[in-house]
């Protein structure tokens, strides 16, 4: 049974002031300038207190400080002010970071042997500022968070059309924005199942109705035409202001992710990016920049490898490394290297997806999995040039053959060089499963589409807090 969602005769809402949702970087970015502002403030007030002089804005020692603190803001992950980390909240794991940054300087002070030497370390200049600072932080994530609150229920969106994917993304926007509204137009003669508990307001042929409407954004759902006339009306709404997006574009722009099944051939075609690919001079940069932090990675990490190394010798019988199979650049296989996490004959049933209690995996193995440390030899596949620091994981060749055959586009994947950690290893959890690996596959496609220095460095430092918060798998 089916039921045709009627057309309703009602009168065009009253003009409201609705709020478009908040890119998630415009926050960060609005926190990190508050953070700075109250460096500086509170710097300043400490400076007149204490040595009742103006504070020098080109001595360089305290903007190695904020630099310092605000790192440890990042990797403690409160520039998301809505979220829990470890169990913290926002605001407590600002003073977590801030507890942590006084030690560093303190050691730092102290190692150094600047301690006296300079105005701003020698009479007890920094800890008077951090502890000023630190209500000011704990106040700007109370504030942003429930700014974020009444920012959401202010916005109010229109989806236009509905199918599978559409009704995707409906469940997509409740997950990620439970506060806002979202409105929906149907295509003529779609029907509703009573299975489907949507909010409707009509049809197509009702948008002139309710685009008097103040809303903050229209969705155009994929395989939608428009006549002529309703094309008129989205130009009107567009030129009035209210921002227009099809339905692959407002997840990469909001969601950081591009989901492969909304795709089609044109959209690789006409869609601006993927400059990757035809950039000699920015692939020579960072394989450059591969080749300079492994070597220095290398080095440092050293005493970790071989105390790892001695601990999944100890903890059970077996070789300390192993090599997989796995897919490469033009799906070419090469051999990975890695640490042993799992028992000898983990594999003796067969190749399996690993699952994130498995019990093939050694105690020794759940903790260097968790924080990555599993994943160092393959620094020597970087070396080799097999791999990049940061890139698509690869996969086995065994569980190619099955995504490639259920999920679009899936090889895209590989026309570049996989990584050790990535954006869809920094943006989603540990799983293992087709629905993960199209989840994944969605970052990777933003990834490979929107390439820049300045996404490297963000992936680079998410995996730093990925790490530091036990985020691994």
């Amino acid at each position: 049974m089916t039921l045709s969602p009627p057309r309703p005769n009602i009168a065009p809402s009253p003009l409201v002031r609705t709020k478009p949702l908040l890119k998630p970087r415009h926050l960060t970015l609005l926190l990190v300038l508050g953070d700075i502002l109250g460096l500086l403030i509170c710097t300043v007030v400490v400076y007149q207190i204490r040595l009742d002089q103006p504070f020098n804005f080109l001595n360089p020692v305290p903007y190695f400080f904020f630099i310092l603190i605000l790192t440890g803001l990042y990797l403690t992950d409160t520039y998301t002010p809505d979220t829990q980390a470890l169990g913290l909240r926002a605001p407590a794991r600002v003073l977590v970071s801030n507890a942590i940054a006084a030690i560093i300087i303190a050691a730092c002070i102290y190692l150094s042997g600047t301690w006296g030497k300079t105005s701003f370390v020698g009479r007890g200049m920094w800890l008077p500022t951090l502890l000023l600072f630190s209500p000011w932080a704990v106040l700007l994530r109370i504030s942003a968070a429930d700014w974020l609150r009444t920012h959401a229920r202010q916005s109010h969106w229109l989806l236009l059309g509905f199918d599978d994917s559409a009704k995707q993304f409906w469940q997509d926007f409740q997950a990620h924005n439970p506060l806002a509204q979202l409105t929906i137009l149907m295509m003529e003669g779609f029907t509703l199942t009573p299975d489907d508990d949507f909010d409707y307001l009509g049809t197509l042929d009702d948008l002139p109705t309710w685009s008097s409407d103040a809303w903050s954004g229209v969705v155009v759902a994929p395989h939608l035409a428009f006549d002529h006339a309703q094309v008129q009306r989205l130009m009107q709404m567009r030129l009035q202001g209210i921002p227009i997006y099809k339905l692959p574009d407002f997840y990469e722009t909001f969601w950081y992710k591009v989901p492969p099944n909304l795709l089609q051939d044109a959209w690789f075609t006409f869609s601006t990016g993927f400059n990757l690919f035809q950039d000699l001079i920015t692939s020579r940069i960072k394989r450059i920049f591969d080749l300079t932090v492994t070597l220095f990675l290398l080095v440092l990490l050293s005493p970790v490898m071989a105390l790892a190394a001695i601990a999944i010798k100890l903890d059970s019988p077996g070789n300390v490394f192993y090599s997989q199979l796995r897919t490469g650049l033009n799906r070419k296989p090469f051999r990975v290297y890695k640490f042993r996490s799992m028992f000898q004959d983990a594999e003796k049933r067969g190749v399996q997806w690993a699952s994130q209690r498995d019990s093939r995996i050694t105690r020794v193995g759940r903790f260097i999995r968790l924080m990555r440390i599993d994943e160092l030899p393959q620094l020597w596949n970087v070396l080799r040039g097999d791999m990049s620091l940061i890139g698509p994981r690869p996969e086995r060749p065994e569980f190619d053959l099955k995504l490639a055959a259920v999920i679009p586009y899936y090889n895209i994947r590989y026309l570049v060089k996989p990584g050790i950690t990535g954006w869809a290893q920094v943006m989603y959890p540990y799983g293992a499963s087709v629905e993960d690996a199209y989840e994944k596959l969605a970052y990777d496609l933003y990834y490979i589409k929107n390439y820049s220095l300045w996404l490297e460095i963000a992936i680079a430092f998410k995996t730093i807090r990925v790490v530091l918060l036990g985020k691994g798998r």
